[in-house]
């Protein structure tokens, strides 16, 4: 069920938390009368809650230990709560929220810090000890894992420049030496206005020697579609004629778009398979190792997101959506001794590669409105139309003028890490390690038109409303009949083919001195070395034939020839102020960490922790820029500087208890700085064209708590977070500075003036100190109640959840802000059933059992400013009912 939360809603949600957060603590009082009276003990007290033992710091230890905030959700908690992927264990996750645009295209971001520009990612996510790390980041499927880790605040000590906010790491269970398991799980799903889906998983462990074991998972699923691509019937989303005037004058410089063809009802399905093969060989007393391969194939079809302007989970597209992504991990980890030293190797190699296609008509719809000097771009005609030649040449076919996405992306990273720990018998114990990673993206991706690449000609600098007449032959007034196409290379308009590079290496170090029995000193720092290069082209006709900006590779020659070759990188963007058209940005640093733990009783424990965070700056490529000058539309190549890097320093005190054997509770309040915060923007005169700047400082204070308590055969689990996360001082805005053709951030700006010159005007201040960050709600909690019993030879389970979070702002920039608006509040419940006997179980559930909209992001097809008329609303998922069937041998 999702409610929207006015401010009185906001007040109850409040309310609820406080409710979720304190009855635990009130039910379990005589607990802690019970501990007060035997502080001296210095044993484990036994817990019926269990306990979970994670590896967040590089060593296997309880989370009841480990003198950081984090919540690690264990196989049955990812089970019972019917978690798939990235966006439903988020959920489960306070401190997380997460961006996108669907599966494999989402991003997670923690405690409100969350960067909307850069090359790197914010949050480090990795499969064991391997990064995988990056935007937009691959739906990892959750099957036969141990748990999934979730490591709050900045964690750059051990995890490097990726985990500048926080860490996500998938544990999967490892092969069993001697033990033959056996398991299997087969779902059936249905939206419950949408499509029928299902799932099949299986897993084996298999001891083939008293020294060797293989396990292998492998899995296939269908997700039914529940968003309904319905008919436009001659009207856009916002109820206006979707015929492209395309010039308002000429009758034949019309195109009137229709979605007939692939209208389609639940049209956002998913198919996904994959699998896991590891295997553990103790070669050596005191020696394995373990190789792994794990690969994936997700198809997804559609939007994730809707339109209300159009209806319910409904949306007009006018395209095909559809992205494939597969990718592949392979890792080997080697563990063993040197005399009494401990030393580890992980080594990981990730392939992925990304096909998508997508849906761009509101692109061409957006220009289409500007009116003269724009639209006449889309004025495209097709040789059957056509009569006569050269400046006879005359067409009165229009061909279909609305743009797609096509790209394809190659991926590939290989990571070395090496860590040695001193031996057990020293006063105090210190990982060293060394790190080294080596990243490649290939990126060809197209802004384009059916048929561009077959057209007779269009009209250029003059048509459209200035040309009344002669079907797309230009009269005196009007412009020029340009008989070539305007495609870069096949059929793009507008083409990104580059190569990106990044090179990374780190030394650390992390130990621990125990000052007292009860209580311990832990330090860290890491150094780091991180270069990035980018090389290729990005740009329209105009910017490949530029004798300026654009290099012909095989003839050294300014300015290259239309369309390009079909080999990738002819054509270089040249004006990177470097002689091999290389952009560059190299930096080095260091991160640091110091804790101080106290173990006041033997489940008790209240610790501190400073800690610090990096992420990489990077190059921005040059920009042109559209200005018009006493009624002349000029066009200007502007240089852009290079992006700084942005640190985050975190300060935390938090508690880790528990009381009685029965109640778990833990809690940590932070306060972080964030400098330098990476943002992307478009300035204005760039035609769409975006750059990353840094846009100044903010704060984050908050509070994250989690408590369980079991009472009987019932089960309370609840945890929550508060995020207050503003920006400190103002952000000034960027602009193009004609004096010295480049592009810079204001060095003062003032509320309510606009930028000098700027078209449209453009407000010096994007946003004024205190605005909020985006995308994160101030509150964000999760409770469940679970009951267990036995009936007679059955052991039986009844669950209900609740989640819920406030409004969230969607964009740093006020005015972008205003026009998408906020997501509000919303709760949402969950309920689900089992019984289990022998090794056989059956469950039922029902998730969001009252279909509301809990709405997370929104999200446009172009910037902000042009395009928020035809934004697109991304929910959680709609209400879902299923039965699961599992046995395990």
């Amino acid at each position: 069920m999702a409610i929207r939360l006015g401010s009185r809603g906001a007040r109850t949600i409040a309310a609820l938390g406080a409710t979720t957060f304190l009855s635990p603590i009130l039910l379990a009082m005589p607990a802690f009368a019970q501990e007060q009276t035997a502080a001296a003990d210095t044993t484990e007290e036994p817990s019926g809650l269990g306990d979970i033992v994670v590896t967040a710091t590089r060593s296997a230890q309880s989370i009841q230990k480990v003198p950081i905030s984090m919540q690690a959700l264990g196989a049955d908690t990812l089970e019972q709560r019917q978690v798939k992927g990235l966006s439903d264990f988020a959920a489960l996750l306070p401190s997380v929220s997460f961006a996108g645009i669907g599966p494999g295209r989402n991003t997670a971001y923690f405690r409100g810090i969350v960067p909307a520009g850069g090359n790197y990612a914010s949050v480090g996510y990795y499969l064991d000890d391997i990064p995988i790390t990056g935007t937009g980041v691959p739906d990892i499927h959750v099957y036969d894992l141990e748990r999934v880790e979730a490591l709050s605040g900045p964690q750059g000590t051990l995890y490097g420049a990726g985990s500048l906010a926080g860490t996500i790491r998938f544990i999967t269970n490892k092969p069993k030496l001697g033990k033959f398991e056996f398991g299997y799980d087969l779902e059936a799903n249905k939206f419950g206005k949408g499509a029928f889906g299902g799932q099949g998983e299986s897993y084996v462990n298999i001891p083939v020697s008293d020294t060797l074991a293989i396990r292998a998972m492998g899995y296939y699923r269908h997700d039914g579609g529940y968003i309904d691509n319905t008919p436009n019937n001659g009207k856009f989303n916002d109820g206006s004629s979707s015929t492209l005037k395309l010039g308002d004058e000429n009758p034949a410089t019309s195109y009137t778009l229709n979605n007939a063809n692939i209208a389609k009802k639940d049209y956002n399905p998913i198919y996904e398979y994959g699998g896991r093969l590891e295997a553990l060989w103790e070669i050596a007393p005191d020696w394995d190792i373990t190789p792994q391969v794990t690969a994936q194939r997700q198809i997804a079809y559609g939007y994730f997101g809707f339109d209300p302007r159009v209806g319910d989970l409904q949306v007009h597209d006018y395209d095909l959506t559809r992205q494939d992504d597969k990718w592949i991990q392979a890792a080997l980890s080697v563990h063993g001794h040197i005399g009494d030293w401990d030393i580890v190797s992980a080594t990981g190699y990730f392939r992925r590669q990304t096909r998508l296609l997508n849906d761009y008509t509101y692109y061409t719809v957006t220009y289409d409105g500007f009116g003269p000097g724009y639209e006449n771009y889309l004025q495209f005609f097709d040789k059957s139309g056509c009569t006569g030649s050269g400046l006879t040449l005359k067409c009165n076919k229009l061909i279909n003028p609305q743009q797609y996405y096509h790209g394809l992306s190659y991926r590939n990273k290989f990571t070395q890490e090496l860590r040695l720990t001193t031996p057990k018998d020293w006063p105090f114990d210190v990982t060293l390690g060394g790190f080294y990673q080596y990243q490649k993206q290939e990126n060809n991706t197209y802004y384009a038109i059916r048929g561009l690449d077959q057209i007779a000609g269009y009209t250029q600098s003059g048509g459209g409303d200035s040309n009344p007449a002669g079907f797309g032959i230009p009269v005196a007034a009007g412009g020029t009949m340009v008989t070539s196409s305007p495609a870069v290379k096949e059929d793009g308009f507008y083409i990104s083919e580059t190569d990106q590079v990044y090179h990374d290496e780190a030394i650390f170090a992390e130990g621990h001195y125990e000052i007292t029995p009860t209580l311990k000193l832990t330090g860290g720092i890491r150094y780091f070395w991180t270069d990035y290069a980018t090389l290729g082209f990005n740009g329209v006709m105009a910017s490949a034939t530029n004798k300026v900006t654009s290099l012909n590779v095989p003839t050294g020659t300014q300015g290259c020839t239309v369309p390009l070759p079909s080999a990738r990188l002819q054509c270089l963007n040249s004006n990177f102020a470097a002689t091999d058209q290389v952009g560059r940005y190299k930096e080095q640093g260091e991160t640091h960490k110091i804790a101080l733990n106290w173990q006041f009783a033997p489940s008790k424990m209240i610790y501190a922790n400073y800690s610090t965070g990096f992420r990489p700056g990077g190059f921005n490529r040059p920009l042109r820029i559209r200005q018009t000058v006493n009624g002349v539309v000029q066009s200007k190549v502007a240089t852009v500087p290079s992006f700084n890097s942005e640190t985050l320093t975190n300060y935390e005190i938090g508690v880790k208890t528990t009381w009685g054997g029965i109640f778990r509770f833990n809690a940590a309040l932070y306060f972080e700085k964030w400098d330098g915060i990476q943002y992307s923007v478009v300035v204005a005169g760039a035609q769409g064209a975006g750059m990353t700047g840094n846009a100044g400082k903010a704060e984050v204070k908050g509070f994250e708590y989690d408590a369980d308590l079991k009472v009987g055969k019932v089960t309370f689990s609840t945890s929550g977070a508060y995020n207050d996360a503003k920006l400190k001082g103002n952000f000034c805005n960027f602009a193009f500075d004609a004096a010295t053709s480049s592009i810079a951030q204001l060095s003062s700006c003032t509320l309510g003036a606009n930028v000098p010159g700027a078209s449209p005007p453009t407000p010096q201040v994007a946003a004024a100190d205190g605005t909020r960050l985006p995308r994160q709600p101030k509150f964000k909690g999760t409770t469940s109640v679970r009951y267990d019993t036995d009936l007679g030879d059955y052991r039986a389970y009844l669950q209900g959840a609740a989640l819920y979070q406030t409004e969230a702002t969607q964009d740093l920039n006020v005015a972008n802000n205003t026009l998408l608006g906020n997501t509000p509040g919303f709760v949402s419940f969950d309920f689900s059933g089992g019984v289990k006997k022998d090794s056989w179980s059956v469950d039922v559930f029902i998730t969001n059992a009252f279909d509301r909209r809990g709405e997370l992001t929104k999200n446009t097809f172009c910037s902000i400013t042009f395009c928020s008329g035809s934004s697109r609303t991304f929910a959680i998922k709609p209400q879902q009912f299923g039965i699961r069937f599992g046995q395990k041998f």
